[in-house]
């Protein structure tokens, strides 16, 4: 017989198994649920580790008590394991071949009627879900989702380890950034009208390590951006990976990192497939061929141009848009599977549903025995050019392809989400598996049409290509960044870059994008200074934690994996965040509340 020495278990209750038979065991934990098998009661008994089938019949000591639990008490059994028959063996669970035979129970805490169940976890609204977090968090899916993230964030530190990083942990008061994003501000109380912000990411931070002489720095760092929410991308907070090395060009980063995270999707891919082919895609190249420079890489779609098909065709609306503009281009989207008018049909009304006109196509079927290219544009360019067009997309029978015109720059997105519609709808995506890319050489800066000024378009500490030669001599709107983002499955996961190290550069940079040496000074002024003094060359990268996560448990919000989460509207519905302050609390940082605008 087991001793029961220990207040609450001797074991959880995923740790019995056969060889168990014949002991004493007792075990604490929720009532998962009770099922009456006439006079025979089964309780399902639940906690962290796993769930133990608890059964007490009419002679037990404990079956009054039984009776009468209801949905998420916590009690404590005494009984003996027993092993169940052949025909009642759950192989779903690791203590599937026993069974607990009551002989004595303890109410340790009752429940009052759930808001929400965790049994069976049916939908519910998410309001309910976030308000009771704390029942949500009890169902198997998300707990498994939370534990999974604890591995996965564990192993990356493992193998930053392995790698040769060191982790080290950077301030969270700290001065307001230039992410790109709003800052969260804390008032100072000892110094009335100046704040701390929150930081965006530890940028300026994790170069200062490199100018300190650390070599290789790596955090799990929280990162605070007050930005609007959406599915994958939480409102207040989020964690990265961050990165930095000493003495790198960017090739050596994205060497280092490719492994890193290849064996962490390894790791926990549970069976799916995970490519080790990294391409590296020049940003203007992914617009063009993707759409998007987030591609889902197993999508098999390539986009291609084919303006000269249509240069001085009968089809006179491409036609004369390529006559009068010569920014005008016409994509092809080409489509295996694709080729019926039910499944061209589809994709017109799906791009009236995203407020286009519609969408031409061409589908090819088989005519005599030859092909034939159908639809109402092939009718208009005529069967050279449909023929010549299908030759260089190299379509089959039963194939279509799609058409998006205008410039480029203008159509490209729409280009690229028609890309990803005409692939999951003809199931040219594989859900089982990981495709990675970086894309690189993005541009240094963009034009800000509202402002009619250059501005930075990625992280305005990064190298320009080409130094201080360039920001002299170059149309600042030409200028590549030594910029490189890495994407799996048309979801960005990590952004990074070789720095900027050199002041003169720097303040060069920033003069560009309209901001002064002294303004640069006063920003930036830490990291400026150190620059004075010696700067090694240096670069890294921030990996989204969140989004891996996410990736790897494969859920679609970043609701299932994080485990106290805000809700659409950036508000924290358990503990009913943002709140108001006291008065005295606004008096002591010397703040005053302005009215709300009607």
């Amino acid at each position: 017989m087991t001793s029961l020495s220990a207040r609450y278990r001797s074991h959880t209750c995923e740790g019995l198994r056969k060889t168990d038979v014949g002991s004493t065991a007792r075990l604490s934990g929720w009532v998962h649920r009770v099922r009456d098998h006439g006079g025979v009661l089964f309780v399902d008994l639940r906690d962290h580790y796993g769930v133990t089938q608890v059964v007490a019949d009419s002679d037990s000591a404990a079956f009054k008590t039984i009776e009468s639990l209801r949905a998420e008490w916590v009690i404590r059994i005494d009984g003996e394991v027993k092993a169940r028959s052949a025909e009642t063996v759950n192989e779903n669970l690791p203590t599937g071949e026993i069974e607990v035979y009551a002989r004595e129970i303890e109410v340790l805490s009752k429940a009052e009627q759930l808001p929400l169940p965790v049994f069976d976890e049916p939908e519910y609204p998410e309001d309910i879900r976030l308000k009771y977090r704390f029942l949500d968090l009890r169902r198997e899916t998300l707990h498994h989702n939370i534990m999974q993230r604890t591995r996965i964030i564990a192993d990356m530190r493992k193998r930053m380890g392995e790698s040769g990083f060191t982790e080290f942990s950077t301030p969270i008061l700290t001065a307001s950034s230039p992410e790109g994003a709003r800052d969260f501000l804390v008032p100072s109380r000892l110094h009335h009208g100046e704040f701390y912000a929150l930081p965006q990411a530890p940028q300026q931070y994790k170069q200062l390590v490199m100018m300190s002489g650390f070599d290789k720095y790596f955090q799990i760092a929280p990162c605070f951006r007050d930005e609007d929410p959406r599915a994958d991308r939480l409102p207040g907070e989020f964690y990265q990976l961050d990165l930095e090395m000493s003495f790198v060009e960017q090739d050596d980063v994205l060497n280092t990192m490719e492994p890193v995270i290849t064996e962490v999707f390894e790791e926990f891919a549970d069976g799916r497939k995970v490519s080790k082919d990294w391409p590296r895609i020049p940003y203007k190249e992914a617009i063009r061929k993707y759409g998007t420079d987030k591609p889902d890489l197993r999508n098999p779609i390539v986009m291609q141009d084919v303006s000269e098909h249509f240069r001085g065709s009968g089809f006179k609306i491409f036609a004369e848009m390529l006559e009068k503009d010569a920014k005008v281009e016409v994509w092809a989207i080409p489509v295996k599977g694709a080729g019926s008018r039910k499944a061209c049909d589809r994709m017109n009304s799906w791009a009236q549903s995203e407020g286009q006109p519609g969408m031409g196509y061409i589908f090819w079927r088989e005519l005599d025995g030859n092909f034939e290219a159908a639809g109402p544009i092939a009718k208009n360019i005529g069967p050279e050019r449909s023929e010549a067009m299908r030759q260089q997309l190299g379509l089959e029978l039963g194939d279509a392809v799609f058409f998006a015109a205008g410039d480029p720059a203008k159509f490209a997105d729409f280009a690229g989400s028609a890309r990803q519609k005409a692939g999951e709808d003809n199931g040219l995506i594989d859900e089982n598996a990981f495709e990675f890319c970086w894309i690189v050489d993005f541009p240094f800066y963009e034009w800000d049409e509202e402002n009619k000024k250059v501005e930075f378009s990625h992280n305005p500490f990064s190298m320009p290509k080409g130094g201080m030669e360039a920001l002299e001599s170059q149309d600042p709107l030409t200028i590549d960044a030594m910029q490189y983002d890495m994407v799996c499955n048309g979801y960005e996961i990590a952004s990074g870059g070789i720095r900027n190290h050199l002041p003169e550069t720097m303040v060069k940079a920033f003069e560009i994008a309209g901001l002064s040496k002294d303004t640069v000074e006063e920003r930036f002024g830490g990291l400026y200074r150190a620059f004075q003094y010696g700067a090694p060359p240096h670069g890294g990268m921030a990996a989204g934690v969140d989004r891996i996560v996410m990736l790897l448990c494969g859920v679609k919000n970043l609701r299932e994996i994080t485990m106290f989460p805000m809700n659409q509207q950036a508000v924290d519905l358990l503990m009913g965040a943002p709140g108001n302050v006291e008065p005295a609390q606004l008096t002591e940082l010397g703040l005053r509340l302005m009215p709300k605008p009607e």
